[in-house]
């Protein structure tokens, strides 16, 4: 099924018309859900966690940087004072930018500037021609492609789809080769480790041409440190985590707590809990290299109390996801988030649960929303069609996050005086000068009458789907890279896998 696109004259009309690729801006503000009482109260409920309960660390060289800071280290158990969060905090940027090997791209991360990343980490993939499937490296590849097709999507998520084919100790390598040959996008390292950290960080320097002193002054990747909640940080998590910050590279600590399972069943205590073990590894970063890129992650969703299953898309995840933003705020941080849904098809739950978390992203403010594109069945599967369907739901936010001009010739004064009381507007100059691109032209969506819906073969938005991933690949377009600096991917790629073989991390 692998497609390796077709040449074509950039003077001819793509096969999908979407929306240039930009950076989003979020101009219409935020909606609280937590008022300033309830953020201070989290907060503070959050310190005493950290200061009477404290965190697992398995990580000793971790643990060394927490008694240094003076922290409390009671064997494997760090419990840390609000004032050690707090020179932390003080020294985390509120900002910073991210460039890929494409200077074009760059991606300025904080304030109301917003980017949307592919899905990450599902071991199955799923398409209408060939169903559902264990991921492989053909998959993954397919996933980069589109990812670089489609505008709305500005940044490679961590092991897209895994090649659950390839060894599991270095399949990392040829994802990362996949992700700086088949795009041109900045992606996230898999940080189990410094091994695999490093080998990100290194090859998306070989891939920009730079040195690793030079990429810590300008990041490139970034990386995902989830916590194994309740309280408790892993020492691969950790090193990798360290490994990030050492090199100027942006971390994002995300917890991922389910309510009733890994948190207690209440909204309030899983945002407690949530903003404690955030709060604990944004400190481990600071203490590692002071100004390094941090990132607040949030991914606080509800099981299923009938099966235990993981819910997503639900309020209980809308609201938690704009509460974490409103906390992300109160420290002064870029702020992560997800999309996600619980779906197991690409049907009218993929599409309501979806909005409903794009929606909490968006209303949180947040600056990364993570799994954006291609999220199904609870993160086990990496979705083409649902994919299709997402890039629309994020192009008509983007459009809707555009802010409305009010200048002379929007508000159109002299075309409501020539069209007469009862006409029209069709006819009129400023509508046949605007028609084109008066409004967001949708790739996926279907708006004929039903007779002509029905003689064009009475496609449903899946359907469409699965033509529309087609013809991406079909119409994809490998980007130029340098032939040195390709030969030197893969010669690392090589002298990696040799040494991993030989026992080395």
């Amino acid at each position: 099924m692998a497609r390796r696109g077709r040449a074509r004259s950039t003077a001819n009309e793509p096969a999908i018309r979407q929306l240039p690729w930009r950076q989003v801006e979020h101009t219409h503000g935020t909606l609280p859900v937590l008022d300033d009482e309830g953020v201070e109260t989290i907060h503070n409920a959050s310190l005493r966690v950290l200061e009477e309960l404290g965190i697992e660390l398995w990580s000793e060289d971790a643990r060394q940087l927490f008694a240094d800071a003076g922290a409390v280290v009671e064997g494997e158990v760090v419990r840390v004072g609000r004032e050690v969060i707090e020179a932390a905090l003080a020294s985390a940027p509120s900002s910073f930018t991210l460039t890929s090997r494409n200077e074009d791209k760059q991606l300025d991360i904080g304030g109301n500037r917003m980017a949307f990343g592919l899905v990450a980490g599902p071991p199955s993939v799923h398409d209408c021609v060939g169903g559902r499937r264990p991921s492989n490296m053909e998959d993954y590849e397919n996933f980069i492609r589109l990812a670089h097709y489609f505008n709305a999507i500005h940044i490679i998520g961590n092991q897209v789809a895994s090649p659950l084919e390839l060894p599991a100790n270095n399949r990392h390598l040829d994802a990362y080769r996949a992700n700086l040959t088949l795009s041109d996008l900045s992606f996230h390292c898999l940080s189990i480790g410094r091994g695999r950290a490093l080998d990100g960080i290194e090859m998306m320097a070989i891939a920009r041409g730079l040195t690793l002193e030079e990429m810590a002054l300008s990041p490139g990747v970034t990386t995902i440190i989830n916590v194994n909640s309740p309280r408790r940080f892993d020492e691969e998590m950790a090193n990798g985590l360290m490994t990030m910050s050492e090199h100027g590279q942006v971390v994002s600590v995300t917890p991922f707590t389910l309510m009733g399972a890994m948190t207690p069943v209440t909204l309030a205590a899983a945002l407690t809990q949530q903003n404690a073990e955030a709060l604990f590894g944004i400190a481990l970063t600071q203490l590692t290299n002071p100004g390094s890129p941090v990132m607040y992650g949030a991914f606080t969703s509800n099981v299923d109390m009938r099966s235990g299953a993981p819910a997503f898309g639900t309020p209980e995840q809308t609201k938690a996801n704009i509460a974490s933003g409103q906390l992300a705020r109160r420290y002064g941080l870029p702020y992560r988030c997800s999309n996600s849904s619980a779906s197991n098809v690409v049907d009218a739950q993929a599409a309501y649960e979806t909005q409903m978390s794009l929606w909490g992203a968006v209303l949180g403010g947040a600056n990364l929303v993570y799994h954006a594109a291609g999220w199904m069945e609870g993160g086990l599967q990496a979705s083409y069609e649902k994919l299709v369907l997402d890039v629309e739901m994020l192009q008509q936010m983007m459009e809707f996050l555009t802010p409305v001009k009010l200048d002379e010739e929007e508000l159109a004064f002299d075309a409501m005086s020539r069209v007469p009381t009862g006409g029209h507007f069709f006819g009129d100059e400023h509508t046949l000068a605007r028609y084109e691109h008066a409004f967001y032209a949708p790739i996926l969506s279907d708006w004929q009458n039903h007779g002509a819906w029905e003689e064009a073969g009475s496609l449903t938005a899946t359907q469409r789907a699965t033509t529309l991933w087609q013809t991406a690949l079909a119409d994809y377009e490998e980007p130029t890279m340098p032939a040195d600096r390709r030969e030197a991917l893969d010669d690392y790629v090589a002298r990696r896998k040799e040494e991993i073989a030989d026992g080395e991390p």
